[in-house]
């Protein structure tokens, strides 16, 4: 089988915003592309989820039998803030996993994304519920709110106390980024009125080996002091809070945890003219993955999209492009 290319629809959002694509249209465009699964947040592109109408369901149908594409994924939240004068009840949060469990399977997914933070104890009351419809719950660890993060420790915990198939985790890229995304810097510059002494000191950093995730970690909790002291105005702040969300961390950081990887997210901030991702190194990860004897898929998550300038056009559609034909290209390279 071997390990699976597949796009997260999300990557197109703009697409499907502006409307320039259809749901069908994006996913006959992903499979144009030899991906071989889509992934999808319903909340963005299905109406009335986590219970969408008989219509919607027949509509998603007539894709499925059209385009045949493998499910890679459904990505699902937990607003717990529904309403106004309380958060929801633990009670209220089950019965809304539970539905969007009940409406995966029924879409045809047996992998569901949980969104970072989403608590630790919902997987127990929910664990039955997944088995019944074979469906695995997963909570994705993002860069910023990696490996050591307390929430995300937590999880990690219950899960391996919990020692099911049907609860594991979603890694994503962001966590082993070895130079800071030059798109957010070139936006940042431009837009922000960035201090360029933070651009040239968080490159010293990325390439020292560690991020300034880490570096708040070592100071405690607080900014590290030297990013904080070039803080001058808001420009610099939303720069450097950005900064603290890629991770520069080993693969290794994932030893010992890979039966319980069920989905992967390859984050793609900028796809180069030498066809390669400027902040991430595919090929290393693929080759972990390969040893590691993973045979699921990886998808492409392009957020790129969100770093570019005013009037300037969004290259959803050409990003993603490079983007697959890279990671397609160096499976077969790893496999054979």
């Amino acid at each position: 089988m071997g390990i699976k290319s597949s796009v997260s629809l999300y990557s197109l959002q703009y697409q499907f915003l502006q409307g320039k694509m259809d749901l069908g249209e994006i996913i006959k465009f992903v499979m144009d592309l030899g991906a071989d699964g889509i992934e999808i947040l319903p909340d963005q592109m299905l109406h009335g989820t986590p219970t969408p109408s008989d219509e919607t369901y027949a509509y998603w149908d007539s894709l499925m039998e059209k385009y045949h594409p493998g499910l890679a994924c459904d990505d699902i939240f937990l607003n717990t803030n529904l309403y106004l004068n309380r958060t929801l009840t633990k009670r209220e949060c089950a019965d809304l996993i539970k539905q969007e469990i009940v409406m995966a399977h029924r879409l045809g997914f047996d992998c569901i994304r949980l969104v970072s933070f989403v608590p630790a104890w919902i997987l127990e009351p929910c664990l039955e519920t997944a088995e019944k419809n074979n469906v695995s719950l997963n909570i994705e660890i993002h860069g910023g709110l990696g490996f050591g993060c307390q929430k995300t420790d937590e999880y990690i915990n219950e899960m391996l106390r919990l020692n099911s198939p049907y609860v594991g985790i979603v890694p994503d890229t962001s966590l082993f980024v070895r130079k800071q995304p030059r798109i957010v810097r070139d936006y940042c510059l431009k837009l922000e009125g960035l201090n360029p002494d933070i651009v040239k000191y968080a490159d010293e950093v990325f390439a020292s080996g560690t991020d300034f995730f880490e570096l708040r970690q070592k100071n405690g909790g607080d900014m590290d002091p030297k990013l904080a002291s070039m803080i001058k105005h808001g420009g610099d702040a939303f720069y450097a809070q950005n900064l603290e969300g890629y991770e520069n961390r080993p693969l290794s950081i994932m030893d010992g945890l890979e039966k319980y990887i069920n989905h992967f997210h390859f984050k793609l901030y900028e796809m180069t003219e030498e066809g390669t991702e400027y902040s991430i190194d595919y090929k290393e990860v693929l080759e972990y993955l390969h040893k590691a004897d993973y045979q699921k898929y990886v998808s492409t998550e392009y957020e790129g999209n969100r770093w570019q300038l005013p009037d300037t056009p969004i290259p959803e559609v050409e990003q993603v492009t490079a983007h697959q034909k890279l990671i397609q290209k160096l499976i077969k390279e790893i496999e054979g």
